[in-house]
Formats: structure tokens, C-alpha cells, sequence
């Protein structure tokens, strides 16, 4: 991100973070406000992870993996249970 795009994030965060500040002056530390500050703690978060790194056009594109359309080996998955089914009670053919 740019220069100016990182002060109008943290300017905002900070806006941000003295309206959940008045808010849990009215509501108390009720859940809805906790999770508010917990968004707010992801966003810091988040802005930094992006201020220390280069931007995408500067990075190297990342190496894709071809993944073959070709049917696997049905030996691979001999004695394993499909998920979400339960489990298998006989041997596949």
C-alpha cells in the first residue's frame, strides 16, 4: 500500500477504535463490543502484515503446482473410510 493509503487506514482504525470505545461506555463489556474489539486487534493486525510487506507487483508470482486430470490409483485409498459417511463396513473391489 502506499504511503497515504496506510495513514487513511490507520487514521480510520483509530476512528474506529474511540466509537468501540464510547460504545462500551453505554453497553459495558457485552459480547457484541468484545467481538467489535477483537475485529479491530484482526485490523491492526492486518495493517501491519501489509505495511511490512512489498506489494504484489514487486513480489516474484508464486509457482503453481499442475495438478492431472487423470483418475488416481483406486490402491491409494484402499482400507480408508469416506468422511462424513460414517466410516465403511466392507473392502472396496
Amino acid at each position: 500500500m502506499s504511503t497515504s493509503e496506510m495513514l487513511e487506514l490507520n487514521r480510520t482504525i483509530d476512528r474506529l477504535r474511540r466509537c468501540v470505545g464510547s460504545l462500551r461506555s453505554m453497553y459495558g463489556d457485552a459480547a457484541p463490543v468484545r467481538r467489535l474489539d477483537n475485529d479491530l486487534e484482526r485490523l491492526e493486525i492486518d495493517a501491519r502484515e501489509l505495511d511490512s510487506s512489498p506489494p504484489r507487483a514487486s513480489r516474484q508470482p508464486e509457482e503453481r503446482i499442475k495438478v492431472p486430470d487423470t483418475p488416481y490409483d483406486a490402491a491409494m485409498w484402499r482400507g480408508v473410510d469416506d468422511e462424513g459417511l460414517g466410516g465403511l463396513h466392507y473392502e472396496r473391489g
